[in-house]
């Protein structure tokens, strides 16, 4: 018997203390009530009392020490799964592992939970989704290192949002309900700015409004629902590509910013039916016009029924409201063919439809259709006219028979019969021509009022007119032919350098082309495949729901090269379609090699950063290793000559010298050893609780210099989780830095704590250092600009102190940055987590 997979309930927050582990424990004392088995698995209470009251009571299964120490402890997964409750509470779900755990992440631990059938509950905050990791870093400056894939998030059974206001929130932490009083403060004035709050509680409402919306369309789409819901207001705005098409554009905008609505789409549709189409350069004037106004700009194919088209694509976007331009069309030709916006109208359902009203509405005389091809209206109007003109003819002949001999009668009803053919074609010019020259012999032609053809050239004249209409109807059904082939070229032309466009200007432009061939040719889903053996099929990139199957699977397969198919689903294409996808095919080729030479380009840029360090190791080496050696050798060298007699003083001078380069010397083999390590992943902290003022007060010993330094830590914060002797190296190297390049300015060592971190500060008040100049402060072998400045002893370092110094920092589980110094200078700032718990080491 298979185990079902347990429900993942997930309580989502802008930031800590919003109240998500408050809300998770109050679900479970609920569910308890209601005789549910549950246990805490591991619930952080970071001595919050009121979470502490919510916990007490509940069954906690005890945490698994890590590396035989119990003050570094990790949740008992083994020890859940023996218990195997009914339901489970994961505090964190973003957190880190420590070493020597199952899982690297606590959501792989999550996973393994659901799998054996144990319904989770868990914590996490915005912050944390690895999609938002830059965008939380441009909010708060501040990088979140502990990430969750959103997959992880979105594949929950429930997500629900623990929503405060960022004035409730700072007011909690104010009444020390969120943290220890010595880190309100710091906590206040940095992570937890209003703005800072505002801007993340924003994007966690819109992330969660995003994931509802996914769910409601992935909802429709299995259950085959083509109404629309309205759920959100969504606005889609028709593009002609006219002069209107602006104005209509703009009108769509404020329409939907007043609506409330989420989301703008423009379409364009593209016409196959020989209509004419937009203006040269409109369509890129509106995309571009369509990111000025926020708005996305999609492009289908039309066919001969635009309006069915434009509605599909609102359907399938589920949008509530369609915004259309009243049409060019002249009263007139409003009585042969509605117009498209008519028709939307019609059926538009529960789609509210705007007509928007502009300079040119209702200006046209004619119809662009009476230009190019037999459309409805002008067969329509063709067969109105095949009796009318011969009518009228026949007339004019009647009234002007004193006038006008038999030869002008023939002329007219001649002209009749090709306006005819010109207008309608071959059917209404035939007619024509049969009533003409039925016409002609029964009121103009002796014997009168009889159909009696008395003479044989009356017979002739007849024939020829039908003989004139069908060439003449002929010729015009041929340009027809002609301008709709031309219509659907321009169409698949503009659709094509849609698609070169996404191939040519995207980083990663296969997904994206796949994407707009998906909605442009109407497909359920569309993928690229490579065979990989006789039966064998690897999906290299797919769009759509179900996008990677066989050939075989397919409703559309085209062969782009040996071994590389592009196929679809959702529906069968016609033949043009089909060779207008093949040309597609050679695109999608295109974007593939691309997307592989890329690839081969960054693999070969890393291979070739990979090798600048050994570049940069020899010109080092040979320079800076080789200088103390010749101060060295020199020394002894004069210490050592028989010849040579010194004096004491001049004797303990060259000693001096010796040891100074010796001391050099040392400090630089240190870092080259320490680098090589860093970059093998040789070097294992051994993390304890350890204590900045402690570090930094052995860290400067021995350093020349430091009577230029000052300590003004605070013995009283909290200590640190770090190995002591890496975390005295980091300080030591940057002091020693410090020393070297801030000529004789001040150096203070500072420390603060907020957000479960402690900081150190190493400022000096020395000529700074560019903010674009800041990431090669920390590049091994690498001086700012290139250049080898001096130390203050006239001697120059192979560029590794800041490298090595951060190196280490970070396999420390902490962040080694540079920032301005107020009122001038550099500070690079050391960031460990905060030590957390009794004694313990790892």
């Amino acid at each position: 018997m298979t185990t079902r997979r347990g429900d993942l309930r997930i309580y989502l927050g802008a930031a800590p203390g919003v109240g998500k582990t408050y809300a998770m424990l109050g679900e479970a004392r609920r569910r308890l009530e209601r005789g549910t088995d549950v246990v805490v698995g591991l619930v952080e209470t970071h001595g919050r009392t009121k979470t502490a009251e919510l916990l007490a009571g509940l069954d906690v299964v005890p945490r698994r020490p890590v590396g035989g120490h119990p003050g570094l402890d990790e949740l008992d997964l083994d020890g859940v799964l023996a218990r195997a409750p009914e339901v489970v509470l994961v505090d964190e779900l973003a957190h880190t592992n420590a070493p020597g755990s199952r899982h690297a992440k606590r959501w792989e631990d999550v996973e393994e939970l659901l799998d054996a059938g144990i319904d989770v509950l868990t914590t996490v905050n915005i912050q944390h989704l690895e999609s938002l990791n830059d965008v939380v870093e441009r909010i708060t400056g501040i990088r979140p290192r502990e990430t969750v894939p959103d997959d992880e998030v979105r594949r929950a059974d429930q997500i629900e949002l623990v929503d405060i206001t960022p004035e409730a929130l700072r007011r909690r932490m104010a009444h020390g309900n969120v943290y220890p009083a010595e880190k309100v403060d710091a906590a206040l004035a940095n992570f937890f700015q209003p703005s800072n709050l505002t801007a993340l509680r924003e994007l966690a409402l819109l992330w969660v409004a995003d994931e509802v919306d996914v769910a409601l369309q992935r909802y429709r789409r299995d259950k085959a629902v083509t109404e629309t819901w309205e759920t959100r207001e969504r606005v889609v705005v028709a593009l002609t590509g006219d002069k209107e098409s602006e104005t209509v554009l703009r009108r769509a905008a404020r329409i939907a910013k007043r609506s409330g609505a989420a989301d703008l789409l423009a379409v364009h549709v593209l016409r196959g039916d020989g209509l004419i189409g937009p203006p040269a350069g409109a369509v890129p004037r509106l995309r571009a016009l369509a990111d000025d106004v926020g708005a996305s700009f999609h492009t289908v194919v039309g066919g001969e029924d635009v309006p069915t088209a434009l509605l599909d694509f609102a359907r399938g976007a589920n949008a509530t409201q369609l915004v259309l331009g009243t049409s060019r069309r002249s009263r007139i030709a409003r009585i042969f063919d509605e117009g498209i916006g008519s028709r939307v109208i019609q059926d538009s359902g529960s789609i509210d439809v705007h007509m928007v009203t502009h300079a040119g509405a209702g200006r046209g005389v004619h119809l662009p259709a009476f230009h190019t091809v037999l459309s409805p209206t002008r067969l329509a109007a063709g067969w109105v006219l095949a009796p009318l003109l011969p009518s009228v003819a026949t007339v004019a002949g009647a009234m002007l028979q004193g006038v006008l001999g038999m030869a002008s009668d023939v002329v007219m009803f001649f002209l009749a019969t090709v306006l005819v053919a010109l207008v309608g074609g071959l059917g209404p010019a035939l007619l024509a021509a049969v009533l003409g020259g039925l016409m002609l012999n029964f009121f103009l032609t002796p014997p009168l009022y009889s159909l009696t053809i008395g003479e044989t050239e009356n017979l002739v004249t007849v024939l020829a007119m039908m003989l004139v209409g069908a060439l003449v109807a002929l010729v015009v059904d041929r340009a027809a032919r002609r301008a709709q082939q031309a219509a659907r070229a321009r169409a698949e032309g503009a659709l094509l350098a849609s698609f070169a466009r996404t191939v040519l200007t995207r980083t990663e432009p296969l997904p994206r082309l796949l994407e707009k061939v998906r909605e442009a040719f109407g497909l359920h889903s569309v993928a690229i495949l490579e065979r990989t053996g006789p039966d064998d099929w690897r999906c290299v990139t797919s769009s759509g729901r179900n996008g990677c199957m066989t050939p075989e699977e397919a409703d559309v397969d085209v062969e782009v090269e040996e071994n590389l198919h592009l196929v679809g689903s959702g529906r069968s294409l016609a033949a043009a379609d089909r060779r207008l996808l093949e040309v597609v095919g050679s695109q999608a080729l295109l974007a593939l090699r691309s997307q592989r030479a890329s690839a081969a380009a960054e693999e070969s840029r890393s291979r070739a950063e990979a090798t600048e360090p050994h570049t940069a190791l020899l010109s080092a080496v040979g320079h800076d290793l080789r200088s103390p050696l010749t101060s060295i050798k020199a020394a002894t060298g004069s210490l050592l000559d028989p010849d040579l007699e010194l004096p004491r003083a001049d004797q303990r001078e060259l000693m001096t010298t010796i040891d100074e380069s010796a001391d050099r010397l040392t400090g630089l083999v240190d870092n080259l050893l320490d680098s090589s390590r860093l970059a093998s992943a040789a070097v294992t902290p051994l993390l304890t609780a350890v204590g900045y003022y402690e570090v930094a007060s052995r860290a400067l010993v021995g350093l020349k210099g430091m009577g230029r330094v000052k300590v003004d830590i605070d013995e009283t914060l909290p200590d640190v989780l770090a190995d002591p002797g890496l975390l005295e190296r980091v300080v030591a190297n940057v002091v020693d830095n410090a020393l070297r390049y801030a000529g004789d300015a001040p150096i203070v060592l500072r420390a603060s704590a907020h957000a479960r971190r402690v900081e150190l500060r190493i400022a000096d008040s020395g000529p700074g250092v560019p903010k674009k100049s800041r990431d090669a402060l920390f590049a091994p072998f690498k001086r700012l600009g290139g250049a080898w400045p001096s130390d203050r002893d006239g001697a120059t370092g192979v560029g590794l102190g800041l490298s090595v110094a951060r190196g280490l920092t970070t396999i420390m589980g902490g962040t080694l940055t540079a920032e301005d110094t107020p009122g001038g200078g550099l500070t690079v700032v050391v960031s460990l987590p905060e030590f957390e718990g009794g004694d313990r080491c790892q």
